[in-house]
C-alpha cells in the first residue's frame, strides 16, 4: 500500500489508525471522533497507542496549536513506536490539518522520512 484510502473504514488485525489528537484526549471531532468511535481509542490518552489506534498530538490540553519542536518531538515518539513494533502498520491521517488548522504542506513535512511500515496520505 503505497497511500492510505481517503476514508478509512476497517483495520486489519495489524493496523493502527493514526490521528490528529489533544494531549487532553478529548476524542470529540474529526479524524479522533472516528477513531474513538470505530478503531477504540479512549478518552483521556492525548498521545500513543490505544486502542487500535495511535494519538498524535497536535493541540495542547487546552485546545491551542502546539510548538513546531513539540510536533517534532511527538513525531519522533511516533517513529520509535513504529520502528518497535515493524510487524504492525500505522495509517497516518492528514494529522494536524482537519480542526488544529496547520498548513498541509506544513504537516506533510514534518513527516518526509517516516519508517516503512507508516502509511502515508496521497500525496504526503
Amino acid at each position: 500500500m503505497s497511500s492510505i484510502p481517503e476514508l478509512i473504514e476497517d483495520l486489519k488485525p495489524n493496523e493502527f489508525f493514526v490521528f490528529g489528537a489533544n494531549l487532553a484526549g478529548n476524542h470529540a471531532g474529526g479524524a479522533a471522533k472516528q477513531a474513538s468511535e470505530s478503531f477504540g481509542a479512549e478518552d483521556g490518552i492525548g498521545e500513543g497507542l490505544t486502542g487500535q489506534c495511535y494519538a498524535f498530538p497536535t493541540l495542547e490540553r487546552d485546545m491551542n496549536k502546539r510548538g513546531y519542536r513539540a510536533l517534532e518531538a511527538a513525531r519522533d515518539r511516533l517513529y520509535a513506536t513504529a520502528r518497535a513494533l515493524p510487524e504492525k502498520t500505522f495509517l497516518l491521517t492528514r494529522v494536524g490539518c482537519g480542526i488544529a488548522g496547520y498548513p498541509e504542506e506544513k504537516m506533510k513535512a514534518l513527516f518526509t522520512d517516516a519508517p516503512n511500515n507508516i502509511v502515508k496520505p496521497k500525496g504526503w
